[in-house]
């Protein structure tokens, strides 16, 4: 395991560059983010360990950052002050470019996977802006109408864009449809609705509605998501069956701040909370479930170096399947092989 100490502030968000598997991006802030600055972390891994290519300084702390699919050294940034802002490697001490719509925080960027030529925010204010990197105002802003924590582009339709929000609902945007009354959501689905299978009597299902945090699109299945949050259970979800959650994956002390499924299995995803650990699941999609397509998933393992609120996760999308970065507010960025913690 390779740790790096990001030291005086606490890490949001750590991500793996889509370019080189030995580069990394962390947004971090100063007190945890209630006050002070923010500080944008690049690291190499190299034969010595985690090295600090560069740093930022921003005015306030950075709660998300993405990486550009376009510029092998460019990633945006997602500020407490509602900025955003896109950062060049090779390119001085500020950044390159800057975007402000929001009214309050921006908590969430995403760059779109398939149309590489577009960018998302999303904010407490409520809504979700689309962006072109080229432009200074938003192409498109969604509406939700309650804080807006997590919302990324579909890795398979560069138009369908979703979002998680404080009111526990998953809503599903296509920007094909004519704007009219719905400002082109298509499916607003209730996190917290029971599963329509009979279940555990371990598992409750969290039926009361609680504030959803982060969720994640499945890298193979194209209908497939997950979500989490402040109950601490994760959920997956079938967009061609949007009554409720196909899956509950209960087992977190604490809310989950953030999920992120495996680039290398279709089954397989990872979890940070704020229990301190970071556990890797299966969902069950490859148990034999009579043909169903409902398998109720399980922990496989889990990692519990960390000492405070774990907060980001990412998995490595080059060679071996296992590798992955967590960050915590322990002020420490971690490098692992999950299958050394995977239950065998």
């Amino acid at each position: 395991m390779l740790e790096f100490r990001t030291a005086g502030f606490n890490p949001y968000s750590v991500k793996y560059s889509p370019f080189f598997d030995s580069r990394l991006a962390v947004s971090a802030g100063a007190n945890f983010g209630l006050v002070g600055n923010g500080r944008l972390f690049i690291l190499n891994l190299t034969a010595e360990g985690i090295v600090c290519e560069k740093f930022f300084e921003t005015q306030d702390c950075l709660f998300d950052l993405t990486w550009s699919e376009q510029h092998e050294n460019q990633l945006l940034t997602a500020g407490g002050d509602g900025s955003i802002k896109l950062f060049d490697i090779g390119v001085g001490e500020f950044p390159v470019a800057g975007w402000q719509e929001h009214g309050r925080e921006v908590f969430s960027v995403h760059w779109n996977l398939v149309n590489k030529n577009t960018f998302l925010s999303s904010s407490w204010d409520g809504t979700v802006k689309i962006w072109a990197p080229e432009r200074k105002e938003s192409l498109v802003t969604l509406p939700v109408h309650s804080c807006v924590y997590s919302a990324e582009f579909s890795p398979h339709h560069p138009d369908i864009v979703t979002c998680v929000s404080r009111d526990s609902h998953l809503r599903v945007f296509d920007l094909r449809q004519k704007p009219s009354a719905q400002n082109h959501l298509t499916l607003a689905i209730p996190i917290h609705a029971p599963l329509k299978i009979p279940i555990p009597d371990n598992v409750t299902g969290g039926v009361q509605p609680s504030e959803c945090l982060t969720h994640d699109w499945n890298k193979y299945r194209d209908s497939v998501l997950a979500t989490a949050g402040v109950d601490g259970t994760i959920r997956t979800f079938d967009l061609r069956a949007p009554s409720g959650p196909v899956n509950v994956l209960p087992g977190h002390e604490y809310a989950v701040r953030r999920v992120s499924w495996s680039p290398h299995l279709s089954d397989t995803l990872l979890s940070a909370s704020y229990d301190m650990s970071c556990r890797v699941w299966t969902d069950g999609s490859t148990q034999d479930n009579g043909g169903s397509g409902v398998g109720f998933g399980r922990e496989l393992g889990r990692m519990d170096a960390h000492t405070e609120f774990a907060m980001g996760v990412d998995w490595c999308m080059f060679g071996a399947e296992g590798w992955c970065s967590t960050c915590a507010w322990d002020e420490k960025v971690l490098v692992w092989d999950v299958r050394d913690f995977m239950r065998r």
